[in-house]
């Protein structure tokens, strides 16, 4: 069974002594300070200009990735502090020997919640498919015969979580540790604490998608070491089983995207305004004032007060899940989402259904997702051959511009995996705008 006294660490990248919670200082706690390093992090910035639900969108009102995660971070914080205030009236030890507040469960939440779409591409998760498509049926398939299955599958599945433990671990011009969170914050963000290969070898939840590149095998090993995460299958490969705040992490983003992807479509005239209405009522039929509800005239007002109680409603129902299951989850036999557990499940898929309907496959999502594949693939086309003529000390100055940005990590010592995981990485900090930009530059249209 993982221990809550592990699992809360506040070890950060290169610590020689153990970190205390009785020891912390109140005005600057450690968990919060990992908040603060996200909030302050070029990498989150640049969500601002990163697709949520529409891409290149120019309308104001629609969310992006920045937005989307600041609003998941105050869904994580609620679901940490009120899980985290039960889990201290269980486990009184962690409060009165080890000195943890309830405040701490939300503080980290939080900030792995802030953090959560910090690695993904542009575009959405087109982006991702798009990177993945170029290594799979693309002209990055030439590099199957020189990379490890599982350097391969790293990029034939291209995935934002793995890419977002290594934005924040990642030691990068002269910078140790990347943004050097507390291990229990990193570990709340690892929703799939395993390797790229075996690919969903089971139905758990957190095989579904994968956390981690080989290139960063030695310092997750650490993490999860630390933590004392529970090994899953056998000793070959890097397969654990969640922090138990990955779960309340992954419910602040369900709450969010079911609910605010929802009020997108709304807001863009996608989804028909007294038919969503209908479908948040059903939601929150146990919870709303219906006088206060029929006492507001405008439709914007009606939406906002059903978006407000459907999140809290969402809110107290998947803490009390956690709560319920919280022996399972230690053990790691809990293998859903929270919110598949919930009495709301119908409610939720209804609405989800929709959205997909209407909202993703939509036109205007379509349209921008095929520019999207596009314009990644070109770029993605334009830096592999680079690095590649470099390696073979046959670049081009044309390669050498190319490589511009890319000269502190040059040398023809370095492996195929490690450049194409630079071009990646590099494609993957752009925002929507900045790819298109570097794509018609390219181009030749300035």
């Amino acid at each position: 069974m993982m221990q809550w006294e592990q699992l809360l660490s506040l070890r950060r990248h290169g610590d020689t002594n153990k970190r205390l919670r009785i020891e912390q200082d109140e005005t600057r706690l450690g968990f919060e300070v990992d908040y603060d390093r996200v909030i302050f992090s070029s990498a989150f910035r640049s969500l601002q200009d990163k697709t949520q639900v529409i891409p290149l969108s120019k309308t104001s009102f629609v969310h992006t990735r920045l937005t989307h995660s600041l609003e998941v971070s105050v869904v994580g914080r609620s679901l940490g502090r009120t899980v985290g205030k039960a889990i201290l009236e269980k486990h009184p030890q962690l409060q009165k020997v080890h000195g943890y507040h309830f405040n701490d469960f939300g503080a980290i939440v939080a900030a792995a919640s802030l953090a959560h779409d910090i690695g993904n591409p542009p575009f959405g998760h087109s982006g991702e498919k798009a990177i993945g498509n170029y290594f799979l049926n693309g002209n990055g398939k030439r590099f199957q015969s020189k990379l490890t299955k599982k350097e391969y599958q790293d990029l034939v599945d291209f995935e934002g979580n793995a890419n977002g433990f290594k934005i924040l671990t990642e030691s990068k011009n002269g910078v140790i540790g990347g943004l050097r969170l507390s291990y229990a914050t990193l570990g709340a963000f690892m929703k799939y604490p395993k390797e790229s290969l075996p690919k969903r070898p089971t139905k758990h939840i957190a095989d579904k998608k994968y956390g981690v590149f080989q290139s960063d095998t030695a310092f997750f090993s650490e993490v999860v070491d630390e933590l004392g995460l529970l090994r899953r299958g056998d000793t070959s490969n890097l397969c654990f089983n969640r922090h138990p705040l990955a779960y309340l992490v992954e419910a602040a983003d369900d709450i969010c995207y079911t609910i605010i992807d929802f009020e997108d479509g709304i807001n863009l005239g996608l989804i028909e305004e007294d038919f969503a209405l209908e479908y948040l009522i059903k939601l929150v039929k146990d919870s709303i004032n219906t006088k206060k509800y029929n006492a507001l005239s405008q439709a914007s007002d009606r939406l906002a007060y059903l978006r407000s109680l459907a999140i809290n409603t969402l809110i107290s129902e998947a803490s009390a899940v956690f709560l319920k299951h919280e022996t399972a989850i230690l053990n790691g036999k809990f293998s859903e989402a929270l919110l598949d557990k919930s009495t709301y499940k119908a409610q939720i898929n209804d609405i989800i259904k929709i959205s997909v309907e209407k909202i993703y496959k939509s036109n205007e999502v379509i349209e921008k997702e095929i520019a999207g594949y596009k314009i990644l693939s070109t770029l993605l086309d334009t830096f592999a051959s680079a690095f590649e003529n470099y390696q073979a000390n046959k670049a081009t100055h044309y390669d050498h511009l190319i490589l511009k940005n890319f000269e502190n990590v040059l040398s023809q010592e370095r492996s195929e995996y490690h450049y194409l995981m630079e071009s990646c990485s590099y494609i993957s900090g752009l925002t929507d705008g900045n790819a298109l930009q570097i794509f018609n530059k390219i181009n030749g249209n300035i």
